[in-house]
């Protein structure tokens, strides 16, 4: 199984039944209507249940979650945790992917009496405090939170059974690798350590050869480039102008076809912001998506995406990334990805599980040397172009397209509904979390009363 589609192995693979796991994890798994392991589950949970450290090297999308998640549970089945002193430590790089193994551990491990906490930014310290206090069998945590409860007391890893590192090669553009091998050197010798990454660039290698021990080293194979069931489309722009751009998208958006919701992926944080702000001004139900965003918030967002009850998701690469979203209609790329593997990540969050998708991306004159990677990485001679001819005669014929349902540069006609969902900014979190989240520093933009005057302007 992976963490997001049912199960589609081929029948010669194991049952999970085969595996070694215990009656009380294959009867969650059995609810949860799985019987067959993905191939690195299957390759790296027997592995990880006789004491072995494992190197796995796997993208989101391959089941890696449950090939650490269920040896882990298996593991604390016997034992007991200790005051401050965690039985296994489980390391992401961002909050919503920390969130999303602990809900695996919940619905593998409901089962069990095991103890969990869940360590990331943007929630008390005393409520955390209070949870490790009374002894967790499993600590889940982003680096930097993890290392502020250490500096203030209030955590020993010197009983660790268990480490997990997970999406390595992302701590590393995140500038994690410095705090990975502190805690590293904070934890037992003794420690059995379970790494996943999806690359392995000379860093990530540099750290598996001084922190693992004889790993069983397990690949599989790069998923298919993108599912048969996206339909792909580009959309043309004669320059990269911001205002263009906006207009295009919402174009891109308003013709859309069998539109349930969508992401919107930016490159960096302002232009999260920047759009997710002119969506709502312009009447669309959207949201913003990303680091400096307080957790409240982002928790909140991305309940109400699942749910149903936000339209369009305006997110960052890393702020989106392993997001369990299964039914997503659409993807809009406002921007030609610097790395061209996440493209395949971005329009994977739609056409899942044998459903349809759709992926349109806005490509510029600037756009020559990333769109050509894109098509690259793809395999694709080509992207089938959107037509947006109407859209660019309109813009051609005037100095800006006529802006539907704006009545003026603050509000419009859904003011009040925008403004509901405006959060404050989250400048005074605390020191260490997070604070890679999206890659490079960008202003931070709030929400708030007092929108700043540079936004006001990028959106006019």
């Amino acid at each position: 199984m992976t963490e997001n589609d049912t199960d589609q192995s081929p029948k010669t693979t194991p049952t999970f039944s085969e595996l070694g796991l215990d009656t009380k994890i294959l009867e969650a798994l059995t609810e949860s209507g799985y019987t067959h392991p993905t191939p690195i589950q299957a390759d790296a949970i027997p592995e990880a249940l006789r004491g072995r450290d494992v190197l796995g090297i796997a993208q989101t999308g391959t089941g890696k979650t449950a090939s650490f998640v269920l040896p882990v549970i298996h593991r604390l089945a016997r034992g007991r945790a200790r005051a401050r002193m965690p039985r296994s430590l489980i390391l992401a790089p961002t909050r919503e992917l920390a969130a999303q193994v602990s809900e695996q551990f919940e619905k593998y491990g409901k089962n069990h009496k095991l103890s969990m906490a869940l360590l990331i930014g943007g929630v008390s310290f005393a409520d955390q405090d209070a949870k490790l206090t009374r002894g967790v069998d499993v600590l889940i945590a982003t680096p930097g939170r993890l290392l502020d409860h250490h500096e203030r007391g209030k955590l020993l890893l010197t009983g660790l059974e268990v480490m997990v590192v997970d999406e390595a090669d992302r701590m590393l553009d995140m500038g994690f690798i410095p705090d990975l091998e502190r805690i590293f050197k904070l934890t037992p010798f003794t420690r059995q350590t379970l790494f996943f990454s999806a690359t392995m660039p000379p860093e990530i290698q540099r750290l598996t050869d001084q922190f693992l021990s004889a790993p069983a080293r397990i690949e599989v194979a790069k998923p298919a480039t993108t599912a048969k069931t996206i339909t792909q489309r580009i959309a043309r722009l004669p320059s990269g102008e911001d205002k263009l751009k906006r207009a295009a998208l919402r174009h891109l958006v308003e013709t859309a076809e069998n539109l349930k919701n969508g992401i919107i992926f930016c490159n960096r944080k302002k232009n999260v912001d920047v759009i997710a702000k002119s969506l709502q001004e312009h009447g669309f139900d959207a949201r913003p998506i990303h680091g400096d965003l307080p957790q409240s918030f982002r928790t909140e967002t991305l309940q109400m995406f699942r749910d149903g009850g936000l339209k369009l998701l305006v997110a960052s690469d890393v702020a989106a990334r392993g997001l369990d979203i299964p039914d997503v209609s659409h993807v809009f790329n406002f921007s030609v990805p610097i790395n061209a593997d996440d493209y395949v990540h971005r329009i994977g969050r739609t056409g899942r599980a044998g459903r349809l998708g759709h992926a349109v991306m806005l490509v510029t004159p600037d756009d020559g040397k990333a769109f050509d990677a894109v098509l690259k990485v793809t395999g694709l001679d080509k992207i089938e172009e959107h037509d947006i001819s109407a859209l660019l005669d309109d813009w051609n014929g005037a100095a800006r397209p006529p802006e539907k349902g704006r009545n003026n540069r603050r509000g419009g006609p859904n003011k009040k509904e925008a403004s509901s969902s405006r959060p404050t900014s989250n400048k005074g979190r605390d020191r260490r979390d997070d604070r890679h989240d999206d890659g490079p520093a960008d202003p931070v933009v709030g929400f708030g009363d007092h929108t700043p005057d540079f936004l006001l302007k990028e959106m006019s």
